[in-house]
């Protein structure tokens, strides 16, 4: 593995370490604080100002004026219909179904991979994923239950559409991370996504009363805006300069993995035999997906050799 591939991995790594806190802290914040479009509204224009004033400090490639709608449908996808779609989601289901549901994801940037940029869809690939989502299962369902209800169901429905979308946004942004700096196209995909949750989210972010958050909910507040928002957008968007959308989707895997650890650590749940199970399996998913076959490191040496 070149030392671009592995800082790559490790970024997604990161990202998704940062995921599997996510479900349980935003959940612990809305709706009793902040209504849901008003917190996204409050994630992307607070991400948007950081990412540009960082952009100051930083040398950057200027935009070419075609490549400006490709960056606007990054931000539809990747930002708005793929956040408010999200926390609404989870405001109206629970985080067990949330993470049963964000599963999906690399089944469908797999697929649309395939079709959108050819990207090859192995055998290795498809039995990673299904290694994978048999370990992430397991972890989620294991002694605990997911529920139906009518408000459920549509609360799934929507965390199931967000997975579709971020999934589009992983193949959409790839040639962007290939062109420019990672800053840039974080800033202009964040510039336009807030002008695009502007009329969902201002409305519920003026109801919000400050005076009433105690210092754990501040600090839920910076978690998910600066860690969840500015911090793994730019870890998993960095990543794709090396590593392709089903790569980079195969490590959502971990997050129930993550959860549980920090669940284990902080003494909320205790090891079991299934923890290690799943974790094999989950582990075994991500390498088989992320992991180049002997049949195409073969390939690739005879093709430098003829040529």
């Amino acid at each position: 593995m070149s030392k671009n591939n592995l800082f790559a991995h490790l970024s997604v790594l990161t990202a998704n370490l940062i995921y599997g806190a996510n479900y349980s802290i935003a959940k612990k914040v809305m709706p009793e604080y902040i209504q849901p479009f008003g917190f996204i509204f409050i994630r992307v224009l607070f991400t948007a100002l950081l990412f540009f004033i960082i952009s100051i400090f930083v040398k950057e490639k200027k935009v070419d004026r075609e490549d400006f709608p490709r960056l606007f449908f990054c931000a539809l996808f990747g930002v708005a219909i793929n956040q408010l779609l999200f926390f609404k989601g989870l405001d109206l289901t629970n985080p067990i179904n949330a993470s049963l549901m964000m599963t999906t994801n690399p089944i469908m940037v797999l697929i649309a991979a395939g079709i959108l940029i050819r990207e090859k869809i192995t055998v290795r690939k498809i039995t990673g994923i299904i290694v994978g989502i048999t370990g992430a299962c397991l972890l989620l369902l294991w002694g605990k239950s997911f529920s139906w209800s009518q408000a459920s169901v549509m609360g799934d429905s929507l965390v199931l559409i967000n997975s579709l979308s971020f999934g589009v946004f992983l193949i959409m942004v790839k040639p962007l991370m290939q062109k420019y700096h990672t800053l840039t196209v974080m800033k202009w995909v964040f510039l336009f996504g807030s002008i695009l949750v502007f009329p969902f989210g201002y409305t519920e972010f003026k109801l919000i009363e400050w005076a009433t958050f105690d210092t754990s909910i501040w600090w839920s507040v910076a978690y998910v805006v600066i860690a969840t928002t500015s911090l793994a957008y730019m870890l998993n968007t960095f990543a794709l300069k090396n590593l392709s959308p089903s790569s980079v989707s195969i490590y959502i895997y971990l997050q129930p993995l993550f959860a549980t650890f920090f669940a284990i650590l902080l003494g909320q749940d205790h090891l079991r035999a299934i923890h290690v199970f799943s974790a094999v399996l989950i582990f075994a998913g991500v390498y088989l997906v992320t992991s180049t076959s002997l049949k195409e490191i073969k390939g690739r040496f005879l093709s430098t050799k003829k040529s």
